[in-house]
């Protein structure tokens, strides 16, 4: 029998706006996470702010709980649907709402992706830089706050973002900000709904900065014997205040890897990426000033890509990283994105190969290193109750000294359910400051429940 808050939501959006089909739920049961699947009781697809206005208010008065989905490229389990209820997809909401170009300016929807986006600001000579390699939605991006390769010169979403439209569990429909580039007026809302997962309400649009596509890009890439050296080569650089647009580091064992996936022929050692970016006098006089700096530590394989279609390919094969583990037969992938000041780089990315040997799994060590962020890509047989428990192992302990490092457990795939562990750890007394806010604006605990704190 059809619970009367389906059926309402069934009379109140239009017929192909709601699904209860087997495969619709199970889409939207997972992510790309190793989290144990849950599928909601339905599926909604709102085509404006009214739509979710809608379908929040039949949810308050049924007491159902909510949780958005982008495209679900996660990595930590934010779209799992833990308590069932409601599951709110936003590819419909894929549309530009203002394209302010002498604002540098654009104001999206929700389930525009960043390639979307792009594919339209770009004939105008504007770009918005953050990319975390999946073709992401902006409004999950947002959620999670996420970054990417990019993140060592713009940032993160949290610095790209200066307005949300917001519905709140109650029904209320907010703006964080303004469309000024700066504000001292008030409570930085936008820094707060960021980042936030779904859990303090749901967003509606996004305001973007934008930036121009600069006239010259140069990439490049060399090796090193050892991932220490790496780090102390990306923080030699960070040092120099050369104005690296991408600085990415890989283990060997990661290139062998992709390698084997994608068959690029890289030198299987211990990698540096870099994209140097500007007028392109400046670009090639900072690639230039990098090599020499890096042939005095000893670097080999010094590399800069010869066309554009190279430096993409450069790109595309450090993109396909993570795809390149998952590949694997018969094997479950989870890692973690720690994230510390430079300066302890060296010494937790050691520490992080020191425990993948340790372990006896096979895994290895690549990310955004320019930022203080790597990651850990561990492979381990699920139908093994001590591999799975070794390979979280990994992820915990290494958690825990970055924090120790005065770093977090994670710098941008989102807390979701893998790291709530933590966040007594890394926050102390401003967990219950959050929670006092989470009930506030969810006082009935319908949006996203089960996220961030248990």
């Amino acid at each position: 029998m059809t619970k009367d808050w389906i059926t309402q939501l069934q009379n109140t959006l239009k017929a192909d706006q709601c699904s209860t089909s087997a495969s619709e739920l199970y889409r939207h049961s997972h992510d790309e996470s190793d989290h144990a699947p849950v599928e909601p009781e339905i599926v909604c697809f709102p085509e404006s702010t009214e739509d979710v206005k809608a379908i929040m208010h039949i949810a308050r008065e049924a007491s159902v709980a909510i949780t958005p989905f982008g495209v679900g490229s996660g990595l930590e389990g934010q779209v799992i649907p833990l308590n069932a209820g409601i599951s709110i997809n936003f590819e419909r909401m894929n549309r530009i709402v203002k394209f302010s170009p002498e604002d540098l300016l654009v104001t999206v929807q929700p389930g525009i992706t960043r390639l979307q986006l792009n594919h339209i600001i770009n004939r105008h000579g504007l770009q918005f830089p953050i990319d975390p390699g999946a073709d992401a939605s902006i409004g999950g991006m947002a959620a999670t706050n996420a970054s990417g390769t990019t993140a060592v010169r713009y940032g993160v979403m949290r610095d790209q973002i200066v307005d949300l439209e917001v519905v709140l569990a109650d029904g209320t429909l907010l703006h964080t900000g303004t469309k000024a580039k700066k504000s001292s007026s008030g409570y930085h809302l936008t820094g707060l709904f960021t980042g936030s997962e779904g859990t303090l309400g749901v967003i509606t649009e996004i305001t973007l900065k934008l930036h121009g596509i600069p006239e010259h890009t140069i990439a490049a890439s060399c090796t090193f014997e050892t991932p220490h050296q790496c780090a102390e080569a990306a923080h030699t650089i960070l040092l120099s205040g050369i104005p690296v647009q991408r600085m990415e580091f890989v283990d060997a064992y990661s290139i062998a890897k992709v390698n084997v996936y994608g068959n690029y022929g890289l030198p299987e050692k211990h990698s540096l990426f870099f994209e140097f970016a500007g007028m392109k006098g400046a670009a090639e006089e900072e690639a230039a000033m990098a090599k020499e700096l890096l042939t005095d530590l000893d670097c080999e394989n010094w590399r800069v890509a010869a066309d554009s279609e190279e430096r993409a390919l450069i790109w595309k094969a450090r993109h396909e990283m993570a795809y390149a583990y998952r590949h694997q037969a018969g094997m479950t992938i989870t890692g973690g994105d720690v994230c510390v000041p430079i300066s302890k780089l060296p010494e937790l990315i050691d520490y992080a190969r020191e425990l993948i040997a340790e372990s006896g799994l096979e895994g290895g060590v690549l990310g955004h290193i320019g930022d203080g962020n790597f990651h850990t890509s561990i492979a381990y047989d699920a139908k093994d109750p001590s591999q799975q428990l070794a390979a979280e192992e990994i992820n915990e302990q290494l958690a825990y000294r970055a924090i120790e490092l005065e770093g977090t457990c994670t710098g941008e795939h989102g807390v979701g359910l893998g790291k709530m562990k933590y966040q007594n750890a890394e926050h102390g007394a401003a967990v219950a400051v959050m929670k006092n806010m989470k009930r506030m604006l969810d006082p009935n605990n319908l949006l996203n429940p089960g996220k961030i704190f248990p």
